[in-house]
């Protein structure tokens, strides 16, 4: 037994040291601990007060993982009322009240950031008070408390947006937190949350990247992709009554219809994909307290987690198919798909089907057919080849493909351009007998022999016109045209994005006459053909947050669709009178002398602007 000597000082001191080393540390406090006793949800959310996880059981295991010393990386990729913003909120109050540690919170824009500051962080700040005695106030003398940065003992929360890169560089802070990414885009500079986290990698094995979002457009999504590079954990229930365990899907949402046929969401139930016991919200929501979550690859420190709103206990399933109804009669299932199930949207692209175009091929009474009256040609300039399509016109712009050539050789030399002018003398016989002579080439000046064009261009003269495609998809289908080039000519800029949107659209005809495409049978008409003709489709992207289509190859090859696109766009330059022509091929198609030429289009003169809408 140790004896103390009370009259001893330093003994007292020797004493108290020695009995404080048989006693244990207290046990370290779990952030879902810490925010049910100390963090309260702000006046304005669906049940204001004090943190409650039986509410939201799921918020739990995803909030602990953020001190988990194996854990560097959770990704939330939730549904709406799920509180995926909460589960953020609560982790940057624990990392300012229990463990201070700089932070960096990102939003998609600005606008995001003041209202994620305004509606969701500072109320949360003046409903805890154990976090309001510690941020700085605002406008004090002491700490920092402003749009860009909070101060607090131990830390900072610093501010970013991902459209800015500014707002990102001279900073780092071993707590990243980046809400909605899939909002985020690829600067000059990189996508936001690589450079926010490897600007963190100082800081080694404190470092934290907690990220979160609704997905968007599938293999266009960020937290998809951070989903699928986590462990992918999904939260799974028991029946009630079989006992087998499952996560919750949309299709095991089952309700009735009225004997008219009208839906019936009030009667909506889950189904048990084991035993198909049917539950009501009652069951659903105890099964869902009761639940846990379940991981489909092993945990390597990243922990994923998907969770639809069917998971909510805030969510009657009442509601939740009055919202898909809702949105399938608007034609908006993509909303629904990405914010009530947390699941991206597969787009099907708009495209053509080469093997029904390939069968719609014709037998041509002649060159070009009766119908048509104007002939026009397109060249595309490629590195070792000039590709030369000949398309006819006729009445409301009904077109034929007439034939289709290819030049192979050294485009430097001026060999290949004399060839050009040959193929470009070319005559056509026409059902009539007329020989129709070229009314118009474009020719593209986008490849790498843009000067050699221009030269072409100036020396052939009236007749064959430059061109450029335009990015912009408000772009006309062919706008005034512009001598502000190196070669001084006048070169016509195109909105490809809807010329290739007429050409798609027009191909789908299947009747004779305004718009309709033939095809002839033909070897330059060949599979192959077909396939350049249907090398690209029509899908939707999200760029900023803004639904953008776009065209995306799917093949390397898509000269045939180019050269088809380019073709439309000289009969737009050339604007004939198709009435006109009818008349002068009708009075001499009789004559037993050789046809004269037809007259060509006149240049367009003037402001560019005409009835007809060529350059509107």
């Amino acid at each position: 037994m140790m004896t103390i000597d009370l009259s001893n000082k330093d003994g007292i001191h020797q004493a108290i040291k020695g009995a404080f080393k048989y006693l244990k540390p207290p046990p370290k406090r779990l952030p879902s601990e810490w925010a049910e006793e100390k963090c309260r949800i702000p006046s304005g959310n669906a049940i204001p007060g004090p943190v409650r996880f039986a509410n939201a059981p799921y918020q739990v295991e995803p909030l602990n993982m953020t001190v988990h010393p194996d854990c560097y990386r959770i990704s939330l990729m939730w549904g709406a009322q799920t509180g995926k913003s909460q589960t953020q909120l609560m982790s940057i109050g624990f990392f300012i009240d229990q463990e201070p540690s700089s932070q960096m919170v990102m939003q998609p824009t600005q606008t995001d950031m003041s209202v994620w500051l305004n509606a969701k962080f500072e109320p949360m700040i003046t409903s805890t008070p154990s976090l309001e005695d510690k941020v700085a106030k605002a406008r004090a003398r002491e700490g920092v408390n402003n749009q860009n940065m909070k101060s607090y003992p131990g830390g900072f929360l610093m501010f970013a947006w991902a459209g800015s890169p500014s707002t990102q560089r001279g900073r780092s802070a071993p707590k990243i937190f980046p809400d909605e990414i899939d909002g985020y885009t690829k600067t000059a500079e990189g996508y936001s949350v690589d450079l926010l986290w490897q600007r963190a990698a100082t800081f080694g094995d404190q470092r934290l990247l907690f990220e979160s979002s609704t997905p968007t457009i599938k293999g266009n999504s960020n937290i998809e992709n951070a989903f699928e590079a986590g462990d992918q954990r999904r939260w799974f229930i028991d029946c009630p009554d079989c006992g087998e365990s499952q996560f919750l899907k949309w299709s095991q949402v089952t309700w009735q219809k009225a004997d008219d046929g009208e839906h019936l969401p009030e009667t909506a139930m889950y189904c048990c994909e084991h035993c198909a016991a049917l539950w009501n919200d009652g069951a659903r929501h105890k099964a869902i307290r009761l639940g846990r979550w379940i991981a489909e690859k092993p945990f390597r420190g990243h922990a994923s987690y998907h969770l639809p709103e069917l998971a909510s206990t805030f969510r009657k399933l009442k509601d939740i198919v009055i919202s898909f109804l809702e949105k399938k009669a608007s034609g908006d299932l993509q909303t629904f798909t990405n914010v009530s199930l947390a699941e991206t949207w597969a787009l099907e692209g708009e495209k053509q089907d080469p093997d029904s175009l390939y069968a719609r091929r014709e037998h041509y009474s002649a060159e070009v057919p009766s119908g048509a009256y104007v002939v026009t040609a397109a060249v595309d300039v490629q590195d070792d080849r000039l590709e030369i399509q000949y398309e006819a016109w006729g009445e409301g712009e009904e077109n034929w493909k007439v034939a289709f050539d290819v030049l192979r050789g050294d485009l430097n030399k001026p060999e290949i351009w004399k060839r050009l002018d040959a193929a470009l003398d070319r005559k056509f016989k026409h059902e009539t007998g007329l020989m129709l002579d070229i009314a118009g080439t474009t020719i593209d000046t986008g490849g790498h022999y843009t000067q050699a064009v221009y030269d072409y261009v100036k020396r052939r003269g009236y007749g064959v016109f430059a061109i450029k495609g335009s990015s912009s998809q408000d772009a006309p289908i062919v706008n005034r045209p512009t001598k502000s080039n190196l070669g001084k000519v006048n070169l016509f800029s195109l909105g490809v994005h809807k010329i290739k949107a007429t050409i798609m659209q027009r191909s789908r005809i299947l009747e004779t006459g305004y718009g309709y495409v033939h095809f002839p049978i033909s070897e330059e008409f060949d599979r192959e053909w077909f396939d350049q003709y249907t090398a690209e489709e029509l899908v939707t992207k999200y760029v900023k947050g803004i639904r953008k289509e776009v065209w995306n190859k799917t093949r390397p090859r898509n000269e045939a669709f180019d050269l088809s696109g380019y073709n439309y766009a000289c009969l737009r330059i050339l604007n004939p009178d198709f009435k006109q022509l009818k008349r002068e091929f009708e009075q001499r198609q009789f004559s037993k002398n050789t046809p004269d030429k037809p007259k060509k289009p006149q240049q367009p003169s003037g402001s560019w602007v005409n009835t007809g809408g060529s350059w509107l």
